[in-house]
């Protein structure tokens, strides 16, 4: 990167830039520290895309960078497909501050490079988008979403043709094509009027034919549900449309947040937007303990993940991703053992920060269990292997930040599919007398008690990013031997040849593997300025658990 106050000053003279972002640069012109966190880097590609706050400069996200990293797609599009002007891109946006504004920016520059731009008529989810580049026969696919992150972000992930998140091996050739272009402020954007054809608004037939897919899903269509009701809120995104028509189609009664369910980039009734926090359920709570209704749930932002409230001992409590996609796993995998319609080669795909509960379950079944890098892009991609050499089938994936997959129609997490199939599993188990509580009570009697956590130490700026940088070093270079007695007998480095040799990318993270089965993994956040912690402890029971990852707290974190 050349000297921040170098490229500050191209901006602020630049003739292309608009006057609303020039009045910015202005306004900092004495302020050199944040000159410097707008300047000293340009954005980069982590786990999800492309996601920062909203600004001015190099290090934030505007129709500039927006400008710069679609051009670089386009080029990288054209070098690989030669159909791919004709095919084209579908973009899709959620409710953020600035999305449509940058879902148009990058259909013009699509359309000023000759690829044909599909775009939506409003919000619609990250999933159907994914559905939809594949529905569509597309050369790929652009969301303008910062997914769960504060009200001043927003962001850019981009698909390849088979709607799969494009995964390192394609972003480091993009971005070796994005830092060639030299001038991100004069690259040409059409509007609509000047693209004509090249710019296409897509039909509601893309939304029919993604609420049919989700729908095809359903093991047990006809389960009883007179006597069972949902809470359920969007947290102001994307999800209240798909997730209450899908519902109510398939005869779910279902009380909305109303409160939550209109669009707003300020997020002004809720407290969070992330399903992971405790906050986000507080009005669904409230529904729920009015109606009493036998579940809530949430969808984040752009609907790719999902949180579950239940009851457990008569009180609504939140189920961690874990929880719920275990609960997911054997709902899914019990009926199509039942039913004799489990594969031979049936595989699950999770990631190295996900619980091993998952991973027993797969077991009793018989079931391959496939890892991966945290970012669902990697299971996506698993799919599409899959899909090639035939050498497994995909029965579910999911992640421990609440996104799962059902069906691999979308190649991508989906909350739409998920909410669904967890309406269905808690009807099911209600018939049988069952909170989805119960049913993971079961699942620790059978194969012991687990407790998952994540936790996070947070660095803004730039000298956050070396101070996180640190955390990860130090534990690299110095791990320990053993926590309360329990050895450690590995350290996976996904840094080193070793691991790359087992077909993981080279990412810079951590996990220690103690001799009874209990884990920490360590990682940088690849979109937020985090050191994330993540545990998978097992015990006998809940207190031991809590005493030994107390231990792994203070061993690790400090």
């Amino acid at each position: 990167m050349k000297d921040y106050r170098e490229v500050y000053r191209k901006w602020a003279e630049s003739p292309f830039v608009d006057d609303q972002t020039r009045a910015e640069l202005a306004s900092i012109a004495s302020d050199d520290r944040e000159i410097y966190e707008r300047f000293y880097k340009a954005m980069g590609f982590g786990t999800g895309g492309m996601r920062g706050i909203i600004g001015a400069g190099t290090n934030r996200i505007n129709r500039y960078v927006i400008r710069k990293a679609t051009l670089g797609y386009a080029q990288y599009l054209k070098r690989h497909d030669e159909a791919a002007a004709a095919r084209g891109v579908i973009i899709a946006h959620d409710n953020r501050h600035m999305s449509r504004e940058f879902c148009m920016e990058t259909a013009g520059v699509l359309a000023a490079q000759g690829i044909r731009a599909f775009i939506f008529d409003d919000l619609r989810t990250t999933p159907e988008l994914s559905f939809a580049v594949r529905h569509q026969k597309a050369a790929g696919g652009v969301v303008i979403t910062a997914s769960h992150n504060p009200p001043e972000y927003n962001g850019y992930k981009l698909y390849d043709e088979h709607g799969c998140q494009l995964v390192p091996r394609y972003t480091d050739e993009l971005c070796a094509i994005i830092d060639q272009i030299d001038d991100p402020l004069s690259i040409q954007s059409l509007t609509p009027e000047q693209a004509g054809e090249l710019i296409t608004v897509l039909g509601k037939e893309v939304d029919e034919a993604y609420y049919q897919a989700v729908m095809g899903i359903r093991l047990n269509p006809d389960v009883e549900k007179d006597d069972f009701s949902v809470v359920y809120s969007p947290q102001h995104g994307t999800g209240n449309v798909p997730v209450r028509e899908v519902l109510a189609r398939c005869g779910y009664r279902v009380t909305p947040v109303v409160e939550q369910c209109f669009s707003d980039p300020d997020f002004c009734n809720t407290k969070s937007p992330n399903p992971e926090n405790k906050e986000a359920y507080d009005m669904a709570l409230d529904y729920a303990e009015r109606t009493g209704a036998d579940i809530a749930i949430t969808t984040d932002p752009d609907c790719d993940r999902l949180g579950v409230v239940a009851k457990k001992n008569g009180e609504y409590t939140l189920l961690t991703g874990n929880q719920s996609g275990a609960i997911l796993l054997n709902y899914i995998l019990e009926h199509a053992h039942k039913n004799g319609t489990l594969p031979q080669n049936a595989v699950m795909c999770n990631t190295v920060v996900t619980s091993t509960l998952g991973d027993r379950v797969c077991q009793k079944y018989g079931v391959r269990v496939d890892k991966t890098l945290t970012g669902f892009k990697f299971i996506g991609d698993k799919i599409h292997t899959y899909s090639k050499t035939g050498e497994a089938t995909y029965v579910f994936g999911y992640e421990e930040s609440y996104g799962c997959l059902i069906s691999d129609f979308a190649r991508d997490k989906d909350g739409v599919q998920a909410s669904l199939m967890l309406c269905e599993a808690a009807a099911y188990y209600k018939m049988q007398g069952k909170t989805l509580w119960d049913v993971l009570e079961e699942l620790y009697g059978e194969f012991g008690y687990y407790l998952d956590s994540q936790t996070s130490v947070v660095h803004k700026g730039s000298d956050g990013a070396a101070r996180i940088a640190g955390l990860v070093d130090n534990a690299r270079h110095n791990p320990p031997a053993e926590v309360e007695g329990v050895a450690v007998v590995d350290v996976e480095d996904y840094l080193t040849d070793r691991m790359m040799k087992k077909g993981f990318p080279a990412s810079n993270v951590l996990r220690f593997l103690l001799a009874d089965g209990s884990w920490v993994a360590i990682r940088p956040s690849g979109t937020e300025p985090k050191c994330k912690y993540y545990y998978c402890v097992t015990g006998a029971d809940r207190t031991a658990a809590e005493k030994k990852h107390a231990a792994m707290r203070r061993v690790f974190e400090g």
